[in-house]
Order: structure tokens, then C-alpha cells, then sequence
């Protein structure tokens, strides 16, 4: 793949979680938030998008949303467990987006707010049609994803980079 084609980037917030009494990484998934990441499944594999790399979260809840969401892929992308999406800001989850394998195409990371929200808002330097508008209205709440591309390679990613192409959150 040439680094002038699109590349594609799915920034997606875990699921609704729960508060037991345990740690935040620990904390699992709500009934809610395991249907929600299933939903989330469908809508990404309606995108058409096929994912190489998927970088989630250590943390309890994104990994089970990741489970729930890519049973619904037509095939499962590579996937990378990193610990550092866990209260990461948006500058430092553009460093870990920038030592991506130029032989990625597409990427997904399943995160937390309000890195991912911010990061999305922070890459996304133009937007179509009503999903800058629908994102700024709804926020990123538990489920949401955003869809962005950018030309270049990983490494050039920066901020204003990227357009955001389209916008999903679960209802509520």
C-alpha cells in the first residue's frame, strides 16, 4: 500500500460498565454495555471497513467490549492489548498511532473517554456531512465510535490530520 491512500482510523469507547467493588481497570461491563458492544459489532461491520489492527485497552471493560464487538466481524484483525490506551491523553495516544506499521491500513482502538473523545475531536480537521454535528451534540458516550481518514503514514499523523467521516452512538 502506498502512504498517499486513505487510511482509516476507528476510535471506539468501551461499553456501559459496571461499579462493583474493584479497581477501575477491573471494572466489567454492564447488561446494557454487552448489548451496546454487540450493536456496536453490527455497525462497524455495516461500515465496510476491514480492520488489520485493533489496539485495545488492558482494562476489563474494553476487552469485553472488543469480545462482544468483533464476534460480529466477517473476520477478525490482529489484535494488540496495550496498557498504554488506559488513561492515556489524546497527545499520548497519537505517539502510540504513530509507531503503527505503515503496512496497516485500517486501525481500531478501543479506549476510554476522555481520551478517545478528545482525540477524535483533536484529528478530526474537517468533517462530512452531520457527523461533526452529531458527535459535538451527543458527546462519545459508552459504544460511540468515530470514523476518521487521513492520507500519509502513521508516523505523520497529527493533529487537524484527519477528516471524520462518520459518527455512530448507541441510543439511549
Amino acid at each position: 500500500m502506498s502512504v498517499a491512500e486513505s487510511r482509516r482510523i476507528v476510535l471506539f469507547r468501551h461499553a456501559k460498565a459496571d461499579w462493583p467493588q474493584v479497581t477501575d481497570h477491573e471494572r466489567p461491563l454492564a447488561d446494557r454495555g454487552r448489548m451496546d458492544a454487540a450493536e456496536a459489532g453490527r455497525r462497524l461491520t455495516d461500515t465496510g471497513i476491514a480492520f488489520d489492527l485493533a489496539l485495545c485497552s488492558t482494562a476489563v471493560r474494553t476487552r469485553e467490549t472488543w469480545k462482544l464487538a468483533v464476534q460480529e466481524f466477517p473476520q477478525r484483525p490482529k489484535t494488540v492489548y496495550e496498557e498504554r490506551i488506559y488513561e492515556a491523553s489524546p497527545g499520548e495516544l497519537i505517539a502510540l498511532l504513530n509507531e503503527t506499521p505503515d503496512d496497516a491500513q485500517n486501525v481500531l482502538m478501543i479506549g476510554h473517554n476522555p481520551g478517545i473523545q478528545g482525540l477524535a475531536d483533536i484529528l478530526a480537521g474537517s468533517g462530512e456531512d452531520d457527523a461533526r454535528e452529531r458527535m459535538t451534540r451527543r458527546g462519545f458516550p459508552a459504544a460511540a465510535f468515530a470514523v476518521l481518514s487521513f492520507g500519509g503514514a502513521w508516523k505523520s499523523l497529527e493533529p487537524g490530520a484527519a477528516t471524520l467521516r462518520d459518527y455512530w452512538a448507541p441510543a439511549e
